[in-house]
């Protein structure tokens, strides 16, 4: 049994709640707010239950989407660790514009409700500061979001970015912005970030990655970074994200050991899209990611021999696409190139693009 324990000061929109008053919110929310509010109000009720943990979904960064179960006492850790990292006090006001469907929105409640902080939350859409017009001490937010706030991240004094890859020119425009900007990484497994960088000084290009308090970085045999934090993860997190490791504290990254394409700050798996696809051509083809201003990477369909225009008419007929899995674009190539079983080498063929 775990016994939840809210700060004294913990507020939503300025006005303070107790747990028992948490109860209540937590119903109301679901039963007559917008959807964003349900899950905020969901969320809220599973934090102040007995159960010692939360069933979190991951966002597929080292494989298919999936439940785990994460402990409150961890997420309380990692809270702290935050807390610490950003000089975050009893009072300070925090933004959320993150679904709580996932560890970023919800960890923002949870360092909200453990700090003491005043939370305000608007709809997560891409544009979240657009009608927000006071400002907040911390708030996160994914690229697409900051690229369609640029004229108001001012309003927001410390701001982490994370999710999705953070394109050039937004590196470029957050050198501008009177704030304090920060990327981060980590995952679900990780309890949100473990790692940050700063965005806004002007060597901040080369600036490695440093890890919070009590973490500890390795690699394993694929080169790939491998975390110890025992105070949010019983056992290390093995990732798929090839790293230079510098220093005991400090990591450059260097990119993703597997073909996941990240979109807009969605996992897409391209071999689902593959399977989907495959109901309908019968000619050589496969999905891979590649870069893109504003959604990080886009999902292109690469076909061998293939007439373009009949491939984008065969693409609109599909209706079983989920959400960014529908290709952005068509490649065709004259010929993909193969091992000696025939099989398709996606990383090779992809290459022939930049020749």
């Amino acid at each position: 049994m775990y016994n939840t324990r809210i700060h004294p000061y913990f507020s939503i929109h300025s006005r303070l709640y107790s747990k028992d008053d948490l109860l209540e919110l937590g119903y109301s929310l679901i039963k007559e707010g917008e959807e964003f509010e349900m899950h905020i109000g969901g969320f809220i009720l599973d934090w102040i239950d007995s159960s010692p943990t939360i069933l979190v979904k991951t966002s597929g960064s080292t494989g298919t989407p999936k439940d785990i179960a994460l402990k409150k006492e961890q997420m309380v850790n990692s809270a702290l660790a935050t807390g610490n990292y950003f000089n975050l006090t009893s009072k300070s006001s925090v933004l959320l514009c993150l679904p709580a469907t996932y560890i970023a929105g919800k960890m923002m409640l949870v360092r909200a409700m453990v700090l003491g902080l005043d939370i305000h939350f608007v709809s997560p859409t891409s544009s979240p500061l657009e009608f927000v017009k006071r400002s907040f001490d911390f708030g996160a937010m994914v690229p697409m979001q900051v690229a369609n706030s640029l004229s108001k991240l001012n309003l927001i004094k410390k701001l982490i970015i994370g999710g999705a890859p953070i394109s050039n020119s937004i590196r470029e425009e957050l050198k501008g912005v009177d704030n304090s900007s920060y990327e981060t990484y980590g995952m679900t497994e990780t309890i949100t970030h473990i790692a940050v960088k700063p965005l806004n000084n002007k060597m901040a290009k080369n600036t490695p990655f440093t890890v919070l308090p009590n973490v500890e970085i390795s690699t394993d045999a694929r080169g790939c970074l491998v975390i110890n934090a025992p105070n949010i993860s019983d056992e290390p997190v093995i990732t798929n994200d090839v790293v230079d490791i510098i220093s005991t504290k400090e990591f450059y990254w260097l990119g993703r050991f597997d073909n996941v394409i990240n979109s807009g700050g969605v996992k897409v798996h391209p071999e689902h899209i593959e399977k989907v696809i495959s109901n309908y051509m019968d000619i050589p083809f496969f999905v891979a990611g590649i870069a893109d201003e504003d959604l990080g990477e886009k999902v292109v369909l690469l076909v061998e021999n293939g007439v373009k225009e009949d491939i984008k008419q065969t693409l609109d007929t599909i209706t079983d696409f989920k959400k960014f899995e529908k290709p952005k674009s068509i490649v065709v190539l004259k010929e993909f190139i193969r091992t000696e079983s025939g099989k398709i080498q996606r990383f090779k063929t992809l290459s022939l693009l930049k020749t």
